[in-house]
């Protein structure tokens, strides 16, 4: 436990959290402008969480020696990875659903005032598709599917580090 626990007080597992969202990031990309698969406002949310997972490394990466910056960092992983999870379940309940036509998808993503994400960079955060359509598998799994897995893997990494940390005396 005491590896695990001091592996946030390094660099380097901050620098391969944040490479793998951002390849999740680049791979999302891909999807859409290589493959054509327009998001829609449940990918554009996932998409946020994502980059809240990014932010996480990138915070911890420079910021692994102050208890700060590893508490800032954790919070980021953590909202990220749980909320991704959430959103992934509604996203595969709206797509699975018997009662698919009644779960209706917002076609403006609702952020806040103060952070219009879709506005500033449309490209990143533009929801073009619809969210009951699945319109890619791999292994008989929707994207959606697949971010279940992604973020609960996030999420248990995440579990297993802060339980880990919080054991040892030193708190963080």
């Amino acid at each position: 436990m005491k590896f695990i626990s001091d592996l946030t007080t390094s660099h380097r597992p901050w620098l391969l959290l944040a490479f793998s969202a951002l390849i999740l990031e680049i791979s999302a990309l891909y999807f859409q402008y290589v493959l054509g698969l327009e998001p829609c406002i449940m990918c554009i949310y996932q998409r946020v969480t994502i980059w809240g997972i990014f932010l996480a490394g990138v915070v911890g990466f420079i910021g692994h020696k102050w208890v700060l910056a590893r508490i800032l960092a954790y919070g980021l992983w953590g909202t990220g990875a749980i909320w991704g999870i959430l959103i992934a379940l509604e996203h595969v309940e709206m797509q699975t659903s018997t009662l698919s036509f009644l779960y209706s998808c917002e076609f403006i993503p609702n952020f806040p005032s103060w952070a219009p994400l879709h506005e500033w960079i449309p490209a990143l955060f533009e929801a073009r598709g619809t969210c009951s359509d699945i319109d890619w598998h791999f292994m008989d799994y929707s994207m959606p599917q697949w971010m279940i897995a992604v973020y609960s893997i996030y999420a248990a990494l995440f579990a297993t580090v802060l339980i880990s940390r919080l054991s040892q005396e030193k708190m963080f």
